[in-house]
């Protein structure tokens, strides 16, 4: 760990774990993962189906920073349906803009 970054919430296996989004991740229309802690670090790398990836980015955001181009790359068509997705996902969920969360940047590894 950088001494920029707080300590891992989870292990970055987690990162990307829903069938979709790791075919997603896949075919290259999701490069992104916001999550509510820190899961890997830049130069970090993990395997989806035999495929390596690694963490190219991390920053801090609010939930309210999120925008369409920002939806399309968590692999959404647009944000109106990633917030459909995320509401189903966590059932009861209010958006909090404010919340802080972090957005993992990756791409497959060379």
């Amino acid at each position: 760990m950088t001494d920029e970054y707080p300590e891992k919430t989870c292990t970055i296996d987690r990162l990307v774990t829903h069938d979709k989004l790791v075919a997603a991740a896949l075919n290259g229309s999701k490069t992104q993962q916001r999550r509510a802690g820190v899961y890997g670090y830049p130069g970090e790398r993990f395997t989806l189906e035999e495929t390596e990836f690694e963490i190219t980015g991390l920053r801090a955001e609010r939930w309210g920073d999120i925008t369409e181009e920002d939806a399309q790359r968590e692999g959404y068509p647009n944000l109106q349906m990633y917030h459909a997705l995320i509401e189903r996902m966590h059932q009861g969920m209010e958006w909090d803009q404010d919340q802080p969360v972090w957005v993992h940047e990756f791409a497959k590894a060379d």
